[in-house]
């Protein structure tokens, strides 16, 4: 083959001129030509950005220089900015000849390989995979060139942590996102399936304190420089594992695109984020009650916090009334927060304490602090003493009853869950020492009324686990009433559509009773507060910008001196803000507004977000209320909710309970595809997925079945077949009417039901029922294609079974081939390693001009054009069933009258008009199914002499209205031997009725045994009665003896 001439060809703007230009290093051409390392999925450097724009010079001898080379972390940290505009440009090398040379390599080495064994996934999975990268497949236009005006099927990948391992949440979102993704890409729609990684603020941060904790320091005597210096290095050293991982899974995302949230261009989008929000008002900082994590030493948000129901305790003391032996009982469930209370709030109709509103209590161990006691509706008259300690520093309801009545706040607690000062003797002991200390020693003053076991929901870190503390501290915040209104009316006006619906009304009710939005972190890794202090000390003057140069003119612009000093805010964003960026960000927001035919232009709004539902207000709500803040529009058409992966008794998936399923090792026994699919199929939007490994082997087992029908139809139906020949029989588009017609019955049904089954998967997979159409494709291909179909094809194929014509076995193949083609197109979005490995088996129309590689996932969809439906016939189905149910009454006969398996009956077949002329067509694919004489088999018409005879002495099956079968006893049976095992059998039954119903009439044993016993008896004897019965009938149905 002579070397085809290559061109990189780019779809937006050119290569920079700034960038080297390198050989293709030897290295990698190695790994391109071998495409079997088994490393290839661990090796970071395999996946470097503009690997694959090399991958279709391989095998020419005249290899292009490459613009783009292998980008490090460290680089692409320092560089992001340049880099994410190269990573943009859905580069692709394609080959002006008619094959390339990359689909060439991998065929050769593809049908080298064979099908011979069984279905083993581990020794082709990578290769595929390597081939789709390499050539180039997973990019927007790798189908087709751009169309003018035609919009793009866009998915945003949920960014996994960027240091994070892969688990089921995992799976199951690259398994839906990837049926979506490849679904329109073979429906002809450019798609860009945006990958990247999240920071993950908290997550990373802790296991870099936890090493530093190791080594015997912290964060705090490191400074803040190195540490960030160090969570980097971490990140390099953990960072991409996760991608690698998420390939593995079969991921067809535009990996040239990967972005990370913490990318130069990606910061600034941050920063300009945060500025426009705060030019607009909706960004302010203020002290309020907020969620805080001592270990992590940091605000969290509300959805950051999850609760659980905790054995704990209550404890009841006095509130001593101030000059006076009068006390005024309190309980609380956090003894060490009294140190805190501002006051003590009883209810104004409890008569129990009416007088003492307006009175001073006495607060214990406060050195002599006396707080008020007030009235509120607010307190539960019913709950504990019917009193309530007032602590507006330490607890939100409290926080509110304090603005209302005007209280002191104190705060009782430094950042690390130490008491500080205002706690006076406690000072310096944690929060818990504290408790148990300050109740000890109320003990020896006598304060203490009792201590109650006590059920509560405590609050926890969702990160750090440890329990949250409420505290009053300065933050940051955005308003998010206005925002989450619009959000709400996207989705009530039929914007933003939310699959299943029947989240509406939980969106709906979050949105409507939102709080203002905590954004402000106290960490270090993440992206810095864009705000500057001004002067030396003090907070009260800052101002906002975008970076350090904007903040000093803006300082300057209100009259400070040029050189007066700014201070960068410490804190850093919520990840979930940088986050909520992610639709617009990753493809050119804020550089790329309004430029025409830009990323941004033609990528944004996207099509989907897929994700859990359980980060739909940690996330989805967020931003789509970003997305319409900053641009107006909303950042995608369709919310799909997927449920959580959960065992298979339902349970939630933990290493204590050691019920997890680990993709990585499933993957590895299984295969990806097998996994893939047990989490897809069977499942509806919105719905947990109980997931056992019964079901991934069943799948696994599907794939064999797959495995073994290609290899009949390449090995057996298309053996020794010349190129012209097969290439008659390629699939190039879906069977006409004209065509359809020329068929015989088996062909026309298995036509017409693989027909139904693309237009059914393809309407299901476009309104988003996934489980559902994988679902029908495993049904068609075990229980119609396999089972029925490959069966009779023999019966057109092979001269013993009848067959042998030129004709015939030409449409037979001609039918076994598009079928199993079809089959394979409908199932690839759900398992495409195998449908791609299989395909190439086939005989193949030639790719189209503009595909990146003769490959599954780039081949058109059955069923393009949903106005053209594809050619069907309710009435031949009907006729073909009528058969399977003959074949069917046929074979259970057989079975009800143990005839030997290998034993051929006879059989007359009564039927009339077109059913009984098709049966007649069908004679010889009757016998091989039902395992019938064919000397010995006919189809007469009702009411002939031959259907009167027939009905003599035989086992009449009724099939339908018109269409009978008689298989003759004789040939089911010997009589003879037959009389003698029934006559056996019948006096076997007597015996054990006599008995039984002798027992029956004991009195003894009537009166005496128990009620159950004497039931079961009762419902032994009839059993054993109506076997009796039937034996009896079926001795006299047996001829007379001769």
């Amino acid at each position: 083959m002579p070397s085809p001439q290559l061109s990189l060809r780019s779809n937006r703007r050119s290569v920079s001129k700034r960038q080297s230009i390198r050989p293709a290093t030897t290295g990698i051409v190695g790994t391109m030509m071998c495409f079997a390392s088994a490393q290839a999925f661990t090796k970071p450097s395999f996946y470097s950005r503009g690997y694959a724009s090399r991958a279709a010079s391989v095998l020419s001898k005249r290899t292009l220089l490459d613009p783009l080379e292998s980008v490090s972390e460290n680089k692409h940290r320092q560089n992001g900015k340049a880099i994410g505009r190269l990573s943009r440009r859905s580069l692709r090398l394609k080959a002006t000849t008619a094959e390339d040379t990359v689909t060439t390599a991998y065929d050769i080495m593809n049908k080298k390989a064979g099908l011979d064994g069984s279905y083993d996934p581990a020794s082709f999975e990578k290769d595929v995979y390597e081939w789709w990268e390499n050539s180039g497949c997973f990019q927007p236009d790798a189908k087709q060139k751009p169309q003018v005006g035609e919009k793009p099927y866009v998915l945003p990948m949920p960014p996994p942590n960027v240091t994070g391992r892969l688990h089921m949440g995992h799976a199951i979102f690259v398994a839906l996102q990837d049926v979506l993704a490849r679904f329109h890409r073979m429906r002809g729609r450019p798609v860009l399936w945006l990958p990247g990684t999240d920071h993950a603020g908290i997550a990373t941060q802790l296991q870099v304190e936890k090493q530093l904790i190791a080594e015997g320091t912290t964060r705090e005597e490191v400074g803040r420089d190195e540490f960030l210096q160090r969570v980097w290095a971490y990140k390099e050293e953990q960072g991409g594992h996760i991608t690698r991982q998420l390939r593995s899974l079969g991921a067809s995302a535009d990996w040239s695109r990967e972005r990370f949230t913490m990318d130069s261009d990606l910061s600034a989008a941050v920063a300009e984020a945060f500025v426009r929000l705060h030019d607009n008002g909706l960004v302010y900082r203020g002290e309020y009650m907020v969620n805080w994590a001592p270990l992590l030493k940091t605000a969290v948000s509300d959805l950051e916090v999850e609760y659980s129901e905790e054995e704990g305790k209550l404890y009841y003391f006095k509130y001593m009334v101030e000059d006076s032996e009068e006390f005024l009982p309190v309980a609380t469930t956090r003894p060490e927060t009294i140190c805190g209370d501002t006051a003590v709030c009883v209810h104004p109709e409890d008569d129990r304490y009416k007088h003492l509103v307006g009175k001073q209590v006495v607060v214990p161990m406060g050195g002599g602090r006396t707080i008020p006691v007030i009235a509120d509706e607010y307190v539960d008259m019913e709950f504990g003493t019917g009193a309530l300690k007032i602590t507006p520093g330490h607890d939100p309801n409290d926080y509110s009853l304090g603005k209302k009545y005007e209280l002191p706040i104190v705060n009782i607690m430094n950042k690390d869950g130490s008491m500080n000062s205002n706690a006076r003797e406690y000072n310096g002991l944690d929060r818990f020492e504290c408790r148990e200390k300050l109740w000890t020693d109320m003990e020896e003053a006598g304060l203490v009324i009792k201590v109650q076991p006590h059920t509560q929901r405590v609050p926890r870190s969702q990160r750090g686990g440890e329990v949250i503390e409420p505290l009053v501290s300065s933050q940051w915040f955005v308003k998010t009433e206005g925002m989450g209104a619009k959000a709400l009316e996207a989705v009530k006006g039929g914007d933003i559509q939310i699959v299943p619906q029947r989240f509406d009304k939980i969106w709906f009710n979050w949105l409507e009773d939102i709080h203002d939005w905590c954004i402000s972190r106290q960490l270090w890794w993440g992206h810095r507060i864009p705000v500057w202090y001004v002067g030396e000390s003090g907070e009260s003057e800052y101002v906002v910008a975008r970076n350090d140069k904007e903040a000093r003119e803006k300082a300057i612009e209100e009259g400070h001196a040029a050189d007066v000093v700014l201070r960068q805010e410490e804190d850093v964003l919520d990840t979930w803000f940088s986050s909520g960026l992610w639709p617009f960000a990753t493809v050119g927001w804020p550089q790329d507004q309004g430029v025409e035919g830009s990323d941004l232009s033609r990528f944004y709004p996207g099509t989907c977000l897929e994700t859990g539902y359980d980060i739909l207000f940690f996330w989805v709500a967020r931003m789509v209320m970003m997305g319409l803040e900053l641009t107006g529009e909303s950042p995608f058409k369709v919310i799909y909710l997927h449920g959580l992966v959960r065992a298979a008794d339902g349970s939630k998936m933990s290493k204590t309970k050691g019920n997890v399923i680990d993709p990585l090792d499933t993957v590895a026994e299984y295969g990806a595809d097998s996994l893939r699919y047990s989490l897809v199929t069977g499942v509806t939007p919105g719905q947990d997925i109980p997931l056992n490994m019964e079901k991934i082997q069943a799948n696994r087992q599907f794939g064999n079945k797959l495995w073994n029908c290609c290899k009949f139809v390449t090995g057996n139906a298309l053996k020794d077949m010349d190129d012209d020949s097969l290439s008659e029989i390629a699939v190039s588009g879906p069977i006409m009417k004209e065509e359809f017609e020329t068929l015989s019955l088996p062909e026309r049904y298995i036509i017409s039901k693989c027909h139904t089954l693309v237009a059914g998967v393809t309407a299901d997979i476009e309104k988003y029922s996934l489980g559902a159409a994988g679902s029908k494709i495993y049904e068609f291909l075990w229980d119609q294609y396999a089972d029925w179909y490959i069966e009779i094809s023999k019966t057109r194929l092979y001269e013993g079974a009848g067959g042998g014509g030129a004709s015939e076995s030409k449409a037979a193949r001609r039918v076994l081939v598009y079928v199993l083609d079809t089959s394979l197109r409908l199932l690839h979005p759900y398992m495409p390693y195998i449908t791609e490995r299989l395909w190439h088996h086939l005989p193949r129309a030639k790719a189209g001009t503009d595909q990146a590689a003769h490959s599954l996932m780039l081949a058109d969809w059955p069923q393009l054009d949903d106005e053209s439906p594809l050619v069907t016939s309710a009435e031949d189905v009907d006729k073909f069933e009528c058969f399977q149910a003959l074949t069917r009454s046929i074979r259970n006969a057989r079975a009800e009258y143990n005839v030997a398996p290998g034993k051929r009956i006879s059989c007359v077949v009564v039927a009339s008009g077109d059913i009984g002329d098709e049966l007649k067509r069908e004679v010889k694919s009757l016998v091989a199914l039902a395992k019938l004489d064919f000397e010995q088999v006919t189809v007469v018409e009702p009411d002939s002499a031959e259907a009167s005879a027939a009905a003599s002495d035989s086992v009449q099956l009724v099939i339908r209205d018109g269409v009978e079968a008689y298989l003759p006893l004789s040939g089911l049976i010997d009589p003879e031997k037959e009389r003698q095992r029934l006559k056996k059998q019948n006096e076997r039954l007597s015996k054990e009725i006599h008995k039984l119903a002798g027992r029956l009439q004991s009195k003894g044993f009537v009166d005496k045994a128990p009620p159950a016993v004497v039931d079961k008896a009762k419902e032994d004897l009839a059993e054993l009665e109506d076997q009796a019965a039937k034996v009896k009938a079926s001795l006299e149905a047996l001829p007379a003896a001769s």
